[in-house]
């Protein structure tokens, strides 16, 4: 029963979203409210690109400690996490005491004093952008701008910003310069919002000194509620990202769901879809909805941070997630994913109607570390092989089959454990059926058991099956159990195997 409320229920929506038309260019205006936002569909160039590269730089990397939430741990002399991941009790992490040990008390060293030291002297934005095109993205999100308020583009609303102090560099604009010559799409995230909340406000500490309140926001009770003052200055921020850098995606953290920001959000959405039109261009909005529904469905892309969901789901959405097991910016201590694990991630999410934003982290000079390039480089060998089961690909029936569970929703992916052999993912492309093995099975065949010959999914028989990176086809036969594909002797590539099945009947598989 589940299956066939499901069905009726991805047949209704995936008018808006699976489905390839492309109707937001033809509409004449947005107007500021949900009824008017539901007929948003998600562009047909985002459903295709599954990879994107999400960038955090900026003055908390010069540190090079503990996360890129120092700014805000370093204000801190003790911490009292509460169940929503909101500090209840602030008062020092680590973060404070290496602070202290390392820079100063925070009455002579604060973290406005990291920025003349965030000189980004090595940064170029055609390396960059090679080193991501080589990895396979079709998509980059830099931070525009972090909770600690320093802008990284050419701001008209705040003189703490990338052109006047730092780098001297509008970061943002030359990166989209780049990107736009490659003709890869590039957007720009917004965390400005938590930056109301995200500093402590405490006598000794420069966040009480009325000079620099322009960056730490004034001095106000712990999580009280944005003023209005905060609440324009954000409109205007925002707006002055889109209205000068022509974002393709614009991303949004956490904390714009808080209550005083909600009456913004039909308006946000309304004045960024309209200029997308207005630019002859589909743009795509991205938001949380971390704590509660502030975007409804259909209005927006849903971004899960850290983890997945657990089944297709008929709305494209996305998972963003980091290279760094523990830090999005860059830290000496950084832990990084291993490119199994991190193209595992990518073709169960694909399978499931999403895209990957994987965040890399240069370092304060505007270098990226070696072993986060090399994990670039071997996700990009990956995908040249078995681009086909990925990019422009839409969900089968089922996203898999197997035994290995995986953990969804926001923060979850620690608890996952490695896929195997016995696991499956599938996607469809151009009228074939991509099965997608998740580790190579040692005993020279593989076995699937949704594939076999009176499976529910399938009514054709199958014609023949190729393994991607491999010239000849497979020998393989089907009973009442299962399909078997008898492997080379050889593995065509790294990580991921993808066996591409052509079915007796064309129509078995749907063309996109």
């Amino acid at each position: 029963m589940r299956n066939v409320i499901f069905v009726i229920i991805a047949a209704f929506l995936g008018s808006c979203s699976i489905q390839k038309d492309n109707k937001v260019s033809n509409r004449e205006v947005f107007e500021p409210n949900w009824e008017s936002l539901q007929q948003y569909e998600v562009p047909e160039w985002f459903q295709d690109a599954k990879l994107g590269i999400f960038i955090h730089w900026g003055a908390y990397s010069v540190p090079e400690y503990g996360s890129e939430w120092y700014p805000r741990l370093m204000y801190m002399d003790s911490v009292e996490w509460g169940p929503n991941g909101d500090v209840k009790k602030v008062g020092a992490t680590g973060m404070n005491k290496y602070h202290e040990e390392h820079f100063g008390s925070l009455d002579k060293f604060g973290y406005k004093d990291f920025i003349p030291m965030f000189k980004g002297q090595n940064f170029n934005a055609s390396e960059w952008i090679d080193i991501f095109e080589k990895s396979g993205a079709k998509y980059i999100v830099p931070v525009a701008e972090h909770h600690d308020g320093f802008a990284m583009y050419k701001s008209n609303h705040t003189r703490w910003n990338a052109v006047n102090m730092g780098p001297k560099k509008d970061i943002l604009g030359e990166l989209t310069k780049e990107a736009r010559k490659r003709d890869i799409k590039i957007g720009a995230s917004s965390h400005y919002a938590f930056n109301w909340n995200y500093f402590t406000y405490k006598k000794g500490f420069d966040t009480m000194d009325p000079k620099y309140s322009d960056l730490y926001s004034k001095p106000h009770d712990h999580y009280a509620p944005a003023d209005q003052e905060f609440l324009s200055l954000w409109w205007d921020r925002t707006t002055d990202i889109i209205d000068n850098y022509q974002p393709d995606i614009l991303w949004f953290d956490f904390y714009i769901d808080r209550e005083e920001f909600m009456p913004y959000h039909p308006k946000l959405a309304a004045y960024y879809y309209n200029k997308g039109i207005e630019w002859k261009k589909d743009v795509v909005l991205q938001t949380k909805n971390f704590k509660m529904v502030t975007f409804p469905e259909g209005t927006h892309v849903l971004d899960i941070e850290r983890g997945k969901m657990s089944d297709i789901s008929p709305r494209v959405w996305q998972t963003d997630t980091s290279i760094g097991k523990n830090s999005w910016g860059y830290v000496k201590n950084w832990e990084s994913k291993d490119a199994n694990t991190l193209i595992d991630d990518l073709v169960d999410i694909v399978s499931k109607n999403g895209c990957m934003l994987l965040n890399v982290g240069p370092k304060a000079d505007g270098t990226i570390p070696e072993d986060q390039v090399a994990i670039l480089m071997e996700i990009g060998k990956w995908l040249s092989v078995n681009g086909k089961a990925i990019y422009g690909s839409r969900p089968w029936e089922i996203y898999g089959d197997g035994p290995t569970k995986v953990a969804t929703g926001h923060h979850t992916e620690g608890k996952n454990k490695e896929l195997t052999a016995n696991d499956f993912r599938f996607t469809t492309n151009n009228g074939k059926l991509y099965a997608i093995s998740m580790d190579w099975a040692t005993n020279g065949k593989v076995k699937i058991p949704v594939l076999k010959t009176e499976s529910e999914y399938i009514s054709s028989g199958i014609k023949n099956i190729k393994l991607l990176g491999h010239k000849k086809s497979l020998d393989f036969t089907q009973n009442k159990k299962h399909l078997e594909v008898i492997l080379p002797e050889e593995k065509p590539c790294d990580h991921a195997f993808v066996f591409e099945i052509e079915f007796e009947d064309k129509s078995q598989i749907a063309l996109q």
